[in-house]
């Protein structure tokens, strides 16, 4: 009965201890999705604005920010505040010539109703490259 006990007592302390983990925030995971993402890479100097091609490059990643990929180079501007940016959001971007910028007016609308929902204002671009041993 003691082994049983004991079994049950540890079982319940794994569970809990377990939980925390779990309970990992939208802004962790998205963290961890952009780590994932830049692994074997390596910053250069921010600018303000780049030259998007072909804006079906351009990704929204949820509660973190925009993402453009252009060869061996992944741009990353992050939001100002990264809560903007949530799932069922739908950026609208305002560009102003050929180049996407950071000061570009970007609005949001959600995905189901068309309503809008915010507005979202970016940091600088950053670009990361592959490394020699990535």
């Amino acid at each position: 009965m003691k082994t049983f006990l004991a079994s049950i007592v540890t079982a319940a302390a794994l569970m809990a201890g377990a939980a925390p983990l779990a309970a990992e925030t939208r802004a962790e995971k998205a963290e961890t999705r952009v780590a994932e993402m830049l692994e074997g890479r390596t910053a250069g100097e921010p600018r303000n604005c780049i030259t998007a091609l072909n804006s079906s490059d351009l990704r929204v990643l949820e509660h973190v920010g925009i993402v453009y990929e252009r060869g061996d180079t992944i741009w990353l501007a992050r939001a100002s505040d990264p809560r903007q940016l949530g799932i069922s959001d739908v950026p609208i971007f305002d560009r102003f010539g050929s180049q996407l910028c950071r000061t570009d007016v970007i609005r949001t609308v959600d995905r189901g109703s068309g309503f809008f929902t915010g507005s979202v204002f970016l940091e600088p671009f950053v670009p990361y490259t592959r490394t020699a041993e990535g």
